[in-house]
């Protein structure tokens, strides 16, 4: 609950208050700077690792100029730190993969606190996240959010809609209870009654999580498009 408190206070401010690290947003309007605006339509995504509960730099990748490849930038302090052009075949295709930034409506600051929110209801610990921001199968912009112990092991990934904050599914963690719970409440009951019981729990506990979430989202989200003309 706590991270939760405190993830809402630095967003009711408006400011990165007590975060140091740059948000996702604010690492592509230094692309956008520095490359021009033109760049921001040729994101393919934007990823970083060991966010506490931002990472210190994004890696940004982007579709060169008539498709001939791709860009990859670190961006961190507020500049673009390395700019390479990896292999086409390390990179794989581009094709269909751009995120159309005019849909995002959630920085990575509002999905830690709507992944955050999530993990407290499935009684989740963690100590820092790695962010992901892509497409879906549907051409969708999409957060992966997965959530790291103090010993940088996995506990749970969410994954979160960038355009509406709905959270689409979760995987290491059933929304109430762990993939353990689950194991334990097996092995000690009976297999017909116990799973269909503790399924019917997690599948509750799941929506409700989602509820809470679209109602968390209203209270965090931000658009791109009004974030990057913002004077």
């Amino acid at each position: 609950m706590w991270r939760l408190i405190i993830a809402l206070l630095l967003l009711s401010t408006g400011q990165i208050w007590a975060q140091e690290n740059a948000t996702a947003y604010e690492a592509l309007r230094v692309v956008g700077t520095q490359l021009g605006r033109g760049a921001l339509n040729h994101i393919v995504s934007i990823t970083g690792v060991k966010g506490h509960p931002q990472p210190e730099k994004w890696k940004i990748i982007l579709e060169s100029p008539g498709g001939s490849g791709v860009r990859e930038l670190e961006v961190a302090d507020g500049k673009i730190d390395s700019d390479q052009t990896p292999d086409r075949s390390t990179a794989g295709s581009t094709e269909g993969a751009m995120i159309n930034v005019s849909r995002l409506n959630l920085d990575s600051s509002g999905a830690f606190a709507v992944a955050s929110h999530t993990a407290d209801a499935s009684h989740t610990r963690f100590a820092t996240a790695d962010y992901a921001l892509r497409t879906d199968e549907r051409g969708e912009p999409i957060w992966v959010v997965t959530l790291l112990n103090r010993s940088l092991r996995p506990v749970g990934t969410i994954y979160i809609g960038a355009n509406r904050g709905t959270v689409k599914r979760t995987e290491g963690m059933f929304a109430g209870a762990t993939m353990e719970d689950v194991e334990n409440d097996y092995d000690q009951g009976e297999r017909s009654g116990v799973i269909s019981d503790v399924k019917k729990s997690i599948k509750h506990a799941f929506h409700r999580t989602q509820d809470e979430a679209r109602g968390m989202f209203e209270r965090v989200k931000r658009s791109f498009s009004d974030f990057i003309n913002r004077e």
